[in-house]
């Protein structure tokens, strides 16, 4: 089995050789903390726009920055190991900044995917794309699922 969990450095260099081949090649991010049905539903949609996917895990650090400080409840490296379980995911990177526009300007994606609760919201990820011909594309999340609802019910039990 190939290891899924790669480098910022060394996925460029693994995009080239699959978009050489022929492959078209998905990429999306997230925090991916707790994962739940939702998110499994979001990356099997996401892997069905194209052969490859990517994903662009937030580090811990720029977790805290998107949701406060009691955010990551899994530990990074942790949450790429579980990602890396599911069969529609090929790679995972793990990077530091608020947003993944280096991301995408390293790596160039052919299509990358938003949550359908972004369609028709500005997103910072589209002038990259657009500046070198990326295709943007919208996966719907499961009603109710969210790793924010995990962490409150587990809270009201406890």
């Amino acid at each position: 089995m190939k290891n899924k969990i790669v480098e910022l450095s060394e996925i460029s260099g693994i995009v080239s050789a699959c978009k050489k081949a022929g492959e078209t090649v998905v990429a999306t991010s997230g925090c991916f903390d707790i994962l739940h049905a939702g998110h499994v539903q979001y990356l099997e949609k996401a892997k069905g726009y194209g052969d490859i996917l990517v994903i662009f895990l937030n580090s811990d650090e720029s977790v805290k920055l998107l949701k406060g400080n009691d955010r990551p409840i899994v530990p990074e490296k942790e949450r790429a190991e579980v990602l890396s379980g599911l069969g529609c995911v090929d790679y995972i990177c793990i990077f530091s900044e608020k947003d993944p526009r280096k991301c995408i300007e390293n790596v160039k994606p052919d299509i990358w995917v938003k949550g359908a609760d972004y369609m028709g919201v500005d997103i910072p990820e589209k002038s990259v794309l657009s500046s070198y011909g990326g295709k943007i594309e919208y996966a719907e999340f499961k009603e109710g699922c969210s790793s924010t609802n995990i962490i409150e019910k587990i809270k009201s039990i406890g």
